[in-house]
């Protein structure tokens, strides 16, 4: 469900911040400007002539090898989880990120920097409502390959649970929580990014961390460190000594948290996230979480998103008293059971109707579709729309007792998800053109727990009965 719940927020004044890209090594500068109402996270490649404007959405991610990759006309942003984080922890829905560069600079391998900048800044309300998706039943997504899972739970306010496990005795297992987004500048922020040595070897080789130092990743040292690797390491960091803590991370760095690397691993899952393009409401729980399966899910959730806003899912009061119940609706409609697949009428005007179908295991149609898993057949599912259009159609005859309905076309029907008995289907009917000489030409939707499960376009028309 979407609902507009929180007032917009945008930053009060520009902000300049200015460091190195990680992995490029180049100086990079950018300025985070505020934004009107509406208009969302965008990065503009100032560098660029013309400029190139990419939407912090995750139909624009890339790659996900060690960061957060946008694309847009062969423009690329990288490395824009810390920020994103940042925005969202602190609550920005609107922002627009001025940067001179392909990659955000790491400063200190965090999102405490970004959110200093932002505090410094000021956050201000705006007059538009902010749409949040909210949640309304259990959601488990899986990475099979690398084992990661994120479960979403229903709940009233949004928190995070994470759990990482690298299986090697110096991180050994971690977990963090984050129970309340207001809290994520001082519980979450601070955590820096992290590697193991031998991973940092594999960067060197490929030519990258050009960026780094001592002062913006954690190094875990998984392997013993041979005197070759301690002299490449000296010369990447241009250090003249490295040594090994007993915790087992490289020295001139001291840890903000014992569970830094859980931590960090929840940041850049909030800061994926936010590539949904609009704020979540929901228990999430990840276990093993990469940049991988958090912008795969953050796609999930676009899409939802555009489905839920091309056809949004009647509010439907149960207390309320139909417009029609199931005897009136015999009284219109020639459908009798067990071919009678409306129960009632919950809304009814010139232009679209609404109606409801209970869903039982004493259908006649379970015995045999299918023995042992009973599914609704699609083709009921388009009936029982049609009969629903049908009381649209005919509640515009004064005698509608005197007219049988009959189909005439069916076009881009979609089926998304199976009906179960116990299931209640409401449906939503449009017209997409008037009525004119007894022919109903309707856009329809069926819904169940607001989740769209079948949609259609669906031509009927009237006729009078033979006396």
């Amino acid at each position: 469900m979407i609902k507009k719940i929180i007032p917009q927020q945008t930053l009060a004044k520009p902000v300049n911040l200015q460091g190195v890209g990680l992995h490029s090594g180049k100086q990079i500068e950018l300025i985070l400007n505020p934004a009107p109402e509406n208009s969302g996270i965008k990065f503009i490649r100032t560098d660029l002539d013309p400029v190139v404007e990419i939407p912090a959405l995750a139909n624009f991610v890339s790659k996900t090898d060690r960061s957060t990759l946008l694309l847009k006309e062969n423009v690329e942003i990288q490395t824009t989880e810390h920020l994103l984080a940042a925005l969202a922890g602190s609550s920005i829905h609107n922002c627009t990120i001025e940067i001179n560069g392909a990659e955000l600079p790491i400063l200190d391998g965090s999102s405490k920097p970004y959110c200093d900048a932002i505090q410094k800044a000021g956050v201000v309300s705006q007059n538009e409502l902010q749409e949040v998706f909210v949640f309304q039943e259990i959601m488990e997504f899986k990475d099979p390959e690398t084992g990661s899972e994120i479960l979403i739970l229903p709940a009233e306010q949004t928190s995070f649970s994470v759990m990482i496990d690298f299986e090697t005795t110096v991180l050994g297992t971690q977990n963090a929580t984050l129970e309340n987004i207001e809290d994520f500048a001082d519980q979450i922020a601070p955590a820096r990014t992290f590697s193991f040595l031998h991973e940092l070897e594999q960067l060197l080789d490929h030519g990258l961390i050009k960026g780094g130092d001592l002062n913006n990743a954690i190094v875990y040292v998984d392997q013993p460190l041979a005197n070759a690797n301690m002299d490449r390491l000296l010369k990447a960091f241009g250090k003249d000594k490295i040594s090994v803590k007993p915790n087992g991370i490289l020295d001139n760095l001291k840890l903000n948290y014992t569970n830094e690397a859980a931590r960090h691993k929840l940041l850049d899952l909030i800061g994926d996230l936010a590539l949904a393009g609009m704020p979540i409401q929901g228990k999430i729980i990840a276990t093993k979480p990469g940049h991988k399966i958090n912008t795969n899910l953050a796609k999930e959730i676009v899409q939802t998103i555009k489905i839920k806003k091309k056809a949004p899912a009647p509010v439907v009061d149960f207390n309320k008293p139909p417009v029609m119940d199931v005897n009136q609706i015999m009284d219109m409609l020639p459908h009798r059971p067990p071919f009678l697949l409306v129960d009632k009428i919950l809304e009814l005007s010139d232009k679209h109707v609404v109606g409801l179908k209970n869903v039982t295991m004493n259908e006649s149609f379970f015995q045999g579709h299918f023995p042992g898993a009973p599914v609704m057949p699609g083709v009921l599912q388009i009936e029982s729309m049609a009969q629903a259009g049908g009381v649209l159609v005919l509640s515009t005859v004064p005698d509608p007792e005197n007219y049988l309905t009959f189909f005439m076309k069916i076009d881009n029907v979609k089926f998304k998800k199976p009906v179960y008995p116990g299931d209640t289907l409401i449906f939503k009917l449009e017209l997409l053109t008037p009525i004119r000489r007894g022919i109903c030409n309707m856009r329809g939707y069926a819904f169940v727990n607001d989740q769209l499960v079948s949609e259609g376009d669906l031509m009927a028309q009237i006729s009078r009965r033979k006396t």
